[in-house]
């Protein structure tokens, strides 16, 4: 077969339209954005909030946002870096710790919105799928869309680590349970005790037995945080559960004292008044006279 070279003509150039930058750059899946963002026509201007969860090396980002033309609104937000706050000083991106953040933000978005105390969700993480009524008087549920941008929504991810967190906290989510830890694909059940165990860290606490057991060097290395906090494997789920009743007692964001600079730097020009105009303009003439004389 002969190989034929395609030659791309000037019309060809000058008809060829790039893509959204994000999408250039990988980081928005503008298809499911639009699913996530648009909304019906007869309900005007009320915003379509997202639960968005996003994960970076060191931290889970869990927020409540919708769009806008001029852009995305972030109405609250959490981070796991947070947790150090409620008594969690180590393990700050594994599923337990991105639970304890989804449960945050579900929290401190109700009490925002003066709805803590009409939907509390579940007290204590059981496993069992949780889905909020709505109040028989009083305001509905504060419902949003799970937001999970490009991470791969496969069985057991800790995307759902922070929806069941949410869910729990007693936000209305949209869900279903066969991508939550421990649904049996082959009996179409969900194991709650084992969804119980991943959400108080006890995958966590097994893993640190077993690589103390085969190696105490490793273990050093892998837990130096653990270590460092003084946290055990058999203590991690009382850890937990004492930071979720933590969570659940103030979910309030921490406000940071903002002191002013000593020193204020004025970047644009002064203006000058007329007087002063007219002072500077004698001085440049003046400037401008005596310099031709001595040239003469």
């Amino acid at each position: 077969m002969v190989y034929v070279k395609i030659e791309r003509s000037s019309t060809y150039f000058s008809r060829y339209q790039v893509k959204y930058k994000r999408r250039r750059q990988g980081k928005t899946d503008y298809r499911a954005r639009l699913r996530l963002t648009s909304q019906d026509k007869n309900k005007y201007n009320t915003p379509k909030y997202r639960f968005v969860v996003r994960f970076s090396n060191k931290d889970v980002t869990c927020q409540i946002a919708y769009a806008t033309v001029a852009g995305d609104v972030v109405v609250a937000a959490a981070y796991s870096h947070e947790l150090p706050r409620y008594g969690l000083q180590a393990g700050l991106t594994n599923y337990a710790a991105t639970y304890a953040t989804g449960l945050l933000l579900a929290r401190r978005v109700l009490q925002k919105f003066n709805l803590d105390k009409t939907y509390t969700g579940t007290e204590e993480a059981t496993g069992d799928d949780y889905n909020v009524e709505a109040a028989d008087e009083g305001p509905r549920p504060f419902t949003a869309l799970l937001d999970t941008g490009l991470k791969r929504t496969s069985t057991g991810s800790k995307v759902f680590a922070a929806l069941k967190g949410g869910l729990d906290g007693g936000l209305d989510i949209p869900h279903g349970d066969k991508r939550f830890v421990g649904y049996d694909t082959e009996a179409k059940k969900l194991d709650s005790e084992q969804l119980k165990k991943y959400i108080l860290g006890g995958h966590v606490a097994e893993y640190m037995e077993e690589m103390a057991e085969d190696s105490e060097e490793n273990y050093n290395k892998h837990f130096s945080q653990f270590i460092a906090a003084d946290l055990a494997g058999e203590d991690l789920e009382d850890k937990l559960k004492e930071v979720h009743a933590a969570i659940r007692e103030n979910p309030a964001a921490e406000k940071k004292e903002r002191s002013k600079p000593s020193e204020t730097k004025n970047w644009k020009a002064k203006k000058l008044t007329y007087d002063e105009r007219k002072q500077k303009l004698k001085e440049r003439l003046s400037a401008i006279k005596e310099g031709g004389g001595d040239d003469e």
